[in-house]
């Protein structure tokens, strides 16, 4: 058998995938239909990338382990760390989360320069190799295991096939065309749109690097914003498709002044921008159930957007991509017997609690099709008042944060002492 693994997609998923997987191949081949080389740029295949993005804790802490020294290279190319409670601004329900000092690190920086780095961080390794420019067109099988892939110039040979296409991938395509069904999907549409524009940024004119404002049934209009590379600002607005954030000069500014909070309508009317902003419809939100396939080929392993599409609004999938590649290591390093149906149980459990928390926050409006369990409806009534808590007590916000960033399990919010804080801070007076 061919000791080679071919990643489809070198985006950061296929990356982390590749980094992992260069310790049990003596080549990994990523494939990708654009091209990977050259100036570091937006690119066809990511077209959210135009839009604001960073590193959730955990993701950079596994990010870190997977690629030592990603952290400190991104650093040196621009990014900008920030105490996630202490210098970003958090708006929940319409209460601001009280800042402090905490030990949630974080990134921020454009997309382009948190792949182009990772990218060169794992390419150097002389394990991995790419081939950009060219479309993977098939999958080869012989009997029920894969054996590589076919593209526009030829086939290649491969005894583990990495789907990471992302979200338009054709994956499942490909599977039936080999006969297997598709996989169930669980889907939830929530229909939003984002606009972004670009400022230059001030480091003396604000004590906040970064501003998040989740939109909610009260007030449908959020934002992500956080200081990137080159002493600049990206302002991500978020809206639903029935009164999307504009897209002209302006307007855009205007927008932001019906979020929560004063803070980053101040700042867009004084800072100098960029170009016009850029608008970007966000797909739904679909999670891949191969876990519960009959019939799967061995060898063959999905993640990224590949496997679960979140609703970028909630910033996890760089962090669960970190997460399934860094589970398909322990995978291979028990054993590469039965390594697809292990891979797919694991990574169940990884998507599990991050798909929980983004589709209860959009099923929380009524026009979101979905199923809604009682559960669900009174742990978001739960979490309305932790929210109001958080705004006087750091410690519910330091943990809520926990959640968000994925370090903690959305159970920890139930923990007594956090419940007996919530409560507490019902009756509390703010200050």
């Amino acid at each position: 058998m061919e000791n080679r693994a071919i990643v489809i997609g070198g985006s950061i998923a296929g990356l982390l995938t590749a980094q992992v997987l260069r310790r049990w191949f003596s080549e990994v081949l990523i494939i990708d239909r654009d091209q990977l080389s050259g100036p570091v740029t937006h690119r066809k295949g990511t077209p959210q990338s135009k839009h604001a993005h960073g590193l959730l804790a955990r993701g950079l802490k596994v990010i870190e382990e997977l690629v030592p020294g990603y952290s400190a290279e991104l650093i040196a190319r621009g990014a900008v760390s920030a105490d996630l409670l202490g210098d970003v601004l958090w708006y929940n329900d319409g209460h601001l989360v009280r800042r402090g000092p905490s030990d949630l690190d974080g990134l921020m920086a454009s997309r382009p320069l948190i792949e182009s780095t990772l990218r060169d961080l794992v390419t150097v390794q002389p394990e991995v190799k790419v081939l950009d420019g060219v479309a993977v067109t098939g999958l080869l099988a012989r009997g029920d295991r894969l054996t590589g892939v076919r593209t526009e110039d030829g086939e290649y040979a491969a005894s583990l096939v990495v789907d990471a296409s992302g979200r338009s991938n054709r994956g499942e395509a490909w599977l039936a065309e080999l006969g297997y069904a598709a996989a169930p999907e669980d889907v939830v549409k929530a229909g939003l749109m984002y606009s972004t524009r670009q400022y230059r940024h001030d480091p003396e004119a604000q004590d906040f690097t970064g501003v998040i404002s989740g939109h909610y049934p009260a007030n449908p209009v959020g934002c992500g914003v956080g200081a990137n590379e080159n002493n600049t600002w990206l302002v991500t607005l978020v809206g639903f498709t029935d009164d999307p954030p504009p897209a002209l000069p302006g307007a855009f500014e205007d927008y932001a002044a019906r979020l929560d909070g004063p803070e980053l309508h101040r700042m867009v009317s004084k800072a100098d921008p960029l170009g016009d902003p850029v608008r970007f419809r966000i797909g739904p939100s679909v999670r891949r159930r191969y876990e519960n396939c009959e019939r799967l080929p061995e060898g063959f392993v999905a993640t990224g957007d590949s496997l679960c599409c979140f609703n970028p609004a909630y910033g996890q999938g760089m962090t669960i991509a970190a997460l399934t590649a860094q589970w398909l290591g322990e995978c291979l390093e028990k054993s590469s017997d039965d390594l697809t149906k292990r891979y797919f149980r694991g990574a169940a459990k990884l998507v599990g609690p991050a798909w929980e928390l983004s589709t209860s926050a959009d099923l929380r409006f009524p026009h979101v099709e979905g199923k809604r369990s009682t559960m669900q409806k009174v742990l978001n009534g739960y979490i309305s008042y932790l929210h109001r808590a958080a705004e006087k007590d750091p410690v519910v916000g330091l943990q809520f944060l926990r959640v968000a960033n994925l370090l903690a399990g959305p159970q920890s919010l139930l923990a007594p002492k956090i419940v007996w804080r919530v409560v507490r801070g019902q009756f509390r007076p703010a200050g």
